[in-house]
């Protein structure tokens, strides 16, 4: 009879945004969509930027990393392994992010592995290395992500005018194997879906192997991202993506025991305010929505959470949902059992 696999815990966590805001007013003016569409419509009230001369991705995974390495009461040197699922937009192109995280804070114990699913980053990485903890060596990972995909966005852009919602932060996560009374939450299960249909419908024109950088392709504003076909995007997404968000919350909620009566709170992508406000409805849990930073890509489950620990929406006992969606299209969820502070 084998030993049934380990329990694996949430014993830290920790978020980092920059200090630049620029706020739904100053979107509205460089972009000539009006003020009431950008604040009520899309949902952002403010978010965060970075300067061009630092917060870079790994600077904030950093900071983010140390206050949830604090929270779970570890150093550097207890970590096995640094998993990076944020932004493929870091410091440098073709380079792990990873790596110099794993180095910057010491974690020399460590091997560092990078993780791409674009905004459902979140939910994909805890599934991902729950699964590792589980079945390999490694007894403590550090989740680390970033993003600052606000520069890709070109305003003037109508076409790309659902990503005006892009903001800059980072956020940290520590997995334990087996971490007993320490456990802030433990793992339950996952589930994801992609659509590949939607592969090429959000894309930088230029930059990659199909069509590399030159004079050209900058003199041309190709390094930003577009959306070829907006409206047949929004045509197809707008089929799928309700019924898609809500089998993944279903399917990871009954691969854990529960079902949407269990479920207490959501961590959502941010996404425009009515489509929240329906997939909530529908769910009927608790929410945050973050209208204060914007859509951080892989980060925004983190911070959702931060804010609703914060504000009391989430309590020892509850049952909470990582639920995400990236373009590919990907949609993802993973159950948390939340346990409260830890030990």
């Amino acid at each position: 009879m084998t030993d049934p696999a380990p329990t694996v815990g949430l014993t830290g966590y920790g978020t980092y945004v920059p200090d630049g805001v620029v706020t739904g007013e100053e979107i509205a003016a460089e972009s000539g969509v009006p003020e009431d569409v950008v604040v009520e419509k899309m949902g952002v009230r403010e978010k965060r930027v970075c300067p061009p001369d630092a917060d870079h991705a790994t600077d904030m995974c950093v900071s983010a990393a140390e206050a949830a390495l604090a929270d779970a009461g570890l150093a550097p040197a207890d970590v096995d392994m640094v998993l990076y699922h944020g932004s493929e937009y870091k410091d440098f192109y073709v380079w792990s992010a990873a790596a110099d995280v794993a180095e910057r804070l010491g974690a020399d114990e460590a091997f560092a592995v990078e993780s791409y699913a674009l905004c459902a980053g979140a939910p994909l990485a805890l599934r991902q290395a729950r699964a590792q903890l589980r079945a390999d060596a490694p007894e403590t990972a550090l989740l680390v992500a970033a993003s600052r995909e606000e520069d890709l966005v070109d305003y003037a852009n109508e076409d790309a005018s659902f990503m005006f919602n892009f903001g800059s932060g980072a956020c940290a996560m520590v997995l334990e194997s087996e971490p007993g009374e320490r456990a802030r939450a433990t793992l339950g299960e996952s589930a994801a879906i992609t659509d590949g249909s939607f592969s090429e419908d959000v894309v930088m024109p230029a930059g990659g192997s199909r069509n590399p950088p030159s004079t050209a392709t900058v003199e041309q504003g190709l390094h930003t991202l577009d959306v070829p076909d907006p409206d047949g995007m929004k045509e197809r997404l707008g089929a799928v993506s309700l019924p898609n968000f809500l089998r993944v919350a279903d399917d990871a909620l009954s691969r854990s025991g529960y079902d949407r009566s269990d479920l207490d709170f959501v961590a959502l992508t941010h996404m425009k305010r009515s489509f929240h406000e329906l997939l909530v409805e529908e769910l009927d849990a608790a929410d945050y929505y973050l209208d204060e930073y914007g859509h951080v890509q892989s980060v925004d489950q983190v911070l959702a959470l931060d804010a609703a620990l914060d504000r009391g929406l989430v309590e020892p006992g509850d049952l909470v949902c990582f639920l995400a969606a990236g373009t590919g299209y990907t949609w993802a969820a993973t159950i948390l059992e939340w346990r409260g502070d830890g030990a």
